[in-house]
């Protein structure tokens, strides 16, 4: 192509666009089969490791709709691949802790028995105006009325309100939370 061509901006011909709709047609096909044989990790809440394999399935899914350079074949593979490699990471860190603290990171303490966790939520960056959406969004008038505010690893706030435990209980879902109690 010289310096003067250049490419079409609104419409290129009928060929190009037929070859959008069936590769537009055969990826969405191909990601739905992948994605049922993968199960409901592949589109549930996600951690780090679902996030960085859902954008990537993404992006390959796109440019291989989109992209003339990219055959349906070579995005299969790539979008197979990534699907498998996230199936057995998942697998493996149901069955390793070693390789659940390497995939997945734990749930942080930000406040406790109406205190916040004010060292945690900074390293976290999570404010004040966060925890008390989540705590209005628990239904609870005020911070007083939490047992515990736990960031998930899928980064959702997760409330307990202090009504839910009984005389002297402790909080047994704190045994796999990282975080010091507030002083």
């Amino acid at each position: 192509m010289s310096a003067l061509q250049t490419q079409p901006v609104v419409f290129d011909s009928f060929a190009s666009l037929g070859r959008v709709a069936a590769s537009t047609i055969a990826v969405y096909v191909m990601v739905m089969v992948f994605i049922r044989i993968s199960g409901k990790r592949s589109t549930s809440k996600m951690n780090n490791f679902d996030w960085i394999v859902t954008v990537a399935v993404g992006s390959i899914t796109a440019s291989t709709i989109v992209l003339r350079d990219v055959v349906f074949l070579d995005g299969a593979v790539a979008i197979g691949l990534l699907i498998a490699i996230q199936f057995l990471v998942t697998w493996g860190s149901v069955r390793s802790r070693a390789i659940e603290r390497i995939v997945k990171m734990s749930p942080t303490l930000l406040a406790h028995n109406g205190e916040l966790c004010e060292d945690a939520m900074r390293t976290q960056r999570v404010t004040r105006r966060e925890i008390d959406a989540a705590v209005r969004g628990a239904g609870l008038p005020c911070l007083e009325a939490v047992a515990a505010v736990i960031l998930e690893n899928d980064a959702g706030i997760s409330v307990i309100p202090s009504s839910a435990l009984k005389d002297g209980q402790e909080l047994a879902v704190l045994r796999n939370v990282q975080g010091d109690l507030p002083p």
